[in-house]
């Protein structure tokens, strides 16, 4: 096939494409990222004959082509296990730890009868023995790999033909017919594009990890977040001990899932028990505090919010959002000053989650908006109170999905009350726990005076 080579310039953060040099990237606004690099564009191949069309009801799905992990929070967040020939990119900031986890994950498959090969571009493998022997991992058949050629990993995979595959991280690893350095988002997209074929056609699980950029982002996401099969992000606060596991893309199961960590000396442990974590330093009598059962995919948590507002001393109001929408945020201050008449505009106005969680459904508006006038009214919220529902522009509360598993979850933490949408507890019936009393409003104005008036 005749070739010809051509001179582009890719932006290393989201890999767009340019004829032309650019000072900012009109993809992911970043300044100063686009790099020079000769393309080789091959002439269309002729058709070959490849595999040939199966029938769908001839193929067969069985039990085994997943892989079940040892360590349940990872289990659940792929959706029940591995399956087999798929790729998975975990992402994070540095430190947080992507390494750890993936050695632990590692450690259990290597003592049955499949072996991991664990590839690591970034640390030698006394480093790697070092932190193995911190945690405690001493699989028998776990095979260590410091090798950054993909080429030379390749060969030593198909003499190894192990069960599961770790490569950490992405980035380091480079394909030295190509003539960019290793993490240029040519590399990254061909060595992933490689393994992939890799996995597929050996039906082997491999894990990747990548780093972030400085919004957060997996570098070059429109890259390898389109190749792969499952994205997992593992989030974390810089000064708490504990870890979310979130999913964001997932062929084989479930998006939003959410698995709980805690990093202890001995690595991450299991958080059986996430609400109860969440909700154990919170105060009884806290003012600008609500308790919220809100729903990570299938899991239903119960959060606390908190919420501050103080008159300002600029002439512009601020509002602060950790953990919750600041769109949403703004919506919610603007309804409680528009339609229940709190004077919020000279107010500066801090929200937060605890416990690190981020939270993406309307329906902690409710608890949101109660924290708020708490603290503007400074009263507290009743302790034994769970609220749920989102907040419509005319102060009227919606109704939202799977009430039952979030009551449930309540009354087994020892909560008394329920404050819920009156359109949701239309569909309960007779499933609402009976240890647990139920209010049902149809407006903001009610579920404020109910939440702060400590109905019995």
């Amino acid at each position: 096939m005749s070739k010809s080579d051509r001179t582009v310039f890719i932006c290393q953060q989201c890999g767009k494409e340019s004829l032309k040099w650019l000072g900012h990237c009109p993809g992911c606004q970043a300044w100063n990222s686009f790099v020079a690099q000769t393309v080789t564009i091959p002439a269309v191949p002729t058709a070959g004959k490849g595999n040939p069309p199966q029938a769908l009801s001839d193929i067969s799905v069985e039990a085994a082509d997943r892989l079940p992990m040892a360590i349940g929070e990872f289990n659940r967040v792929l959706g029940g296990g591995l399956v087999a020939g798929s790729l998975v990119l975990i992402g994070g900031e540095p430190g947080i730890g992507k390494s750890t986890l993936l050695l632990q994950v590692a450690a259990a498959p290597a003592s049955e009868k499949d072996s991991v090969a664990y590839v690591s571009g970034e640390e030698t493998l006394h480093q790697i023995k070092l932190r193995a022997e911190r945690l405690g991992v001493n699989g028998n058949r776990l095979y260590l790999l410091a090798e950054s050629n993909l080429e030379v990993i390749l060969g030593h995979l198909e003499a190894l033909a192990p069960g599961l595959v770790i490569v950490d991280s992405i980035q380091a690893v480079y394909l030295p017919e190509l003539e960019t350095g290793a993490g240029s988002i040519t590399q990254v997209r061909e060595c992933t594009l490689r393994l992939m074929q890799w996995a597929k056609q050996r039906a082997v699980p491999i894990f990747l990890t990548g780093h972030v950029t400085k919004e957060g982002a997996i570098a070059g996401p429109r890259v390898l977040e389109h190749i792969v099969d499952v994205v997992l992000y593992l989030e974390g606060e810089p000064m708490s001990a504990y870890r979310l596991l979130r999913c964001v893309k997932n062929r084989f199961g479930s998006v939003n899932e959410v698995g709980v960590f805690e990093m202890q000396e001995k690595g991450l442990a299991e958080v059986p028990n996430p609400s109860q974590i969440f909700l154990s330093q919170r105060a009884e009598a806290a003012i600008g505090s609500a308790v919220v059962a809100t729903l990570e995919g299938s899991r239903p948590l119960l959060v606390e919010i908190q919420a501050l507002t103080n008159p300002t001393s600029f002439g512009l109001p601020r509002r602060i959002a950790n953990g919750i929408d600041f769109g949403r945020l703004l919506l919610i201050v603007a309804v409680l000053t528009r339609r229940m008449g709190l004077k919020l505009g000279s107010q500066d106005i801090v929200a937060n989650v605890t416990g690190g969680l981020k939270i993406r459904e309307p329906a902690a508006d409710l608890g949101i908006a109660l924290a708020i006038a708490s603290s503007f009214r400074d009263t507290g919220v009743d302790p034994q109170l769970v609220v749920v529902g989102e907040v419509g522009l005319s102060g009227e509360l919606r109704a939202v999905s799977r009430l039952d598993r979030r009551l449930t979850e309540a009354a087994r933490l020892g909560f008394k009350r329920c404050l819920v949408p009156k359109a949701s507890s239309q569909v309960l019936k007779e499933t609402i726990p009976s240890a647990l009393k139920l209010y049902t409003v149809g407006t903001l104005g009610e579920a404020i005076e109910i939440g702060l008036g400590h109905t019995q």
